[in-house]
């Protein structure tokens, strides 16, 4: 069998994500900095979706000019995709990570690969192979200790409720993305459906509500006597946060598969709650540590749990857009 160039460079496509969760790890923090300096949750999201949009579509037109034409199925798809699996999420998330420390918003987000493949064995019948009760017993073992509340730290009921919900909208962004999307160019996948999501928020949380003088407020950057205005955090957000990574992650998904990409994902937890603990001083007690590293080991789990199809899809699975 003939390799492809991309499946004949794993190592290339995992440095390529793991590069990605730097920069989704590092946007936790610089996303919570911007909702402290005063940012409305829907209004960080719609300006994110819209800056991440516009740079992503104008990468698509040079790099992937045909593939950006789409039907109306398939512009209909997108447009689920967009809402559920990037603007919700996005939103979902943000609430999260105002009201929880970074680190256990997104242990909590990361549980969606579970919910992928226990929603593969009971809804859509598929053969699941056991090793997902493990995961399944390790992820909730795993939660229960990051729950087990030390001194000073609190889990806040609508923040835990705002995870779980990302967690959903990411799962339902994976089987879409699976079921629907196989045979959509990935530039083209990653154009859409964050214009669609960016059309959702624009629609919702119209820019022109925002005070303009809000983005020139002046922000202190973590950990240093740096005061820099708050638009800059949000480009951050929209080109370093979200484009960027993203496009990572796509070019690092066409070299390893869905399945790799989503066990290199999982470091993106780990390193959100390093980075929150030494920029923003969110420390987690031991025992949340110990189960944080619980959970990502049932979640690494849960990605290999799904068996795949003998014959290769027509296109690679679309990789979420994060946080």
């Amino acid at each position: 069998m003939t390799r492809t160039p991309f499946a004949a460079r794993p190592w290339t496509g995992a440095a390529l994500v793991v590069g990605s969760t730097i920069f989704f790890g590092i946007n936790g923090v610089v996303s919570k900095v911007a909702l402290q300096a005063g940012l409305a949750t829907t209004q960080l999201v719609q300006l994110r979706t819209l800056g991440a949009a516009l740079t992503v579509l104008a990468v698509a037109a040079l790099v992937s000019p045909r593939g950006l034409r789409i039907t109306l199925v398939q512009a209909r798809n997108l447009a689920i995709l967009g809402v559920v699996g990037v603007a919700l999420v996005m939103w979902l998330y943000l609430v999260a990570i105002e009201r929880l420390h970074v680190g256990i918003a997104l242990l909590l987000e990361y549980t969606a690969p579970l919910l992928v493949a226990l929603f593969a064995r009971f809804v859509l019948k598929e053969r699941v192979r056991s090793r997902v009760w493990l995961a399944l017993a390790l992820s909730l073992t795993g939660l229960t200790m990051v729950a087990q509340v030390g001194r000073g730290v609190s889990l806040d009921a609508v923040g835990v409720a705002a995870a779980l919900g990302a967690a959903l909208a990411l799962a339902t962004y994976f089987l879409l993305g699976e079921r629907l999307l196989r045979g959509i160019d990935p530039w083209a996948t990653s154009a859409w459906s964050m214009s669609f999501a960016a059309l959702f928020w624009t629609i919702l949380a119209p820019p022109w509500r925002l005070d303009p003088t809000l983005l020139g407020t002046a922000v202190t950057v973590p950990q240093t006597t740096t005061a820099l205005p708050l638009w800059v955090f949000v480009m951050w957000v929209a080109v370093l946060g979200t484009a960027v990574p993203f496009t990572l992650v796509i070019l690092g998904l066409r070299m390893l598969g869905a399945a790799r990409t989503g066990l290199v994902g999982t470091l993106e937890p780990v390193l959100a709650g390093a980075f929150a603990w030494a920029l923003l001083a969110e420390a987690m007690t031991p025992l949340q540590v110990l189960g944080g590293a619980v959970v990502v080991v049932g979640v690494m789990l849960a990605e290999t749990a799904r068996t795949r199809r003998a014959t290769a899809p027509a296109g690679p699975v679309p990789a979420l857009p994060e946080r």
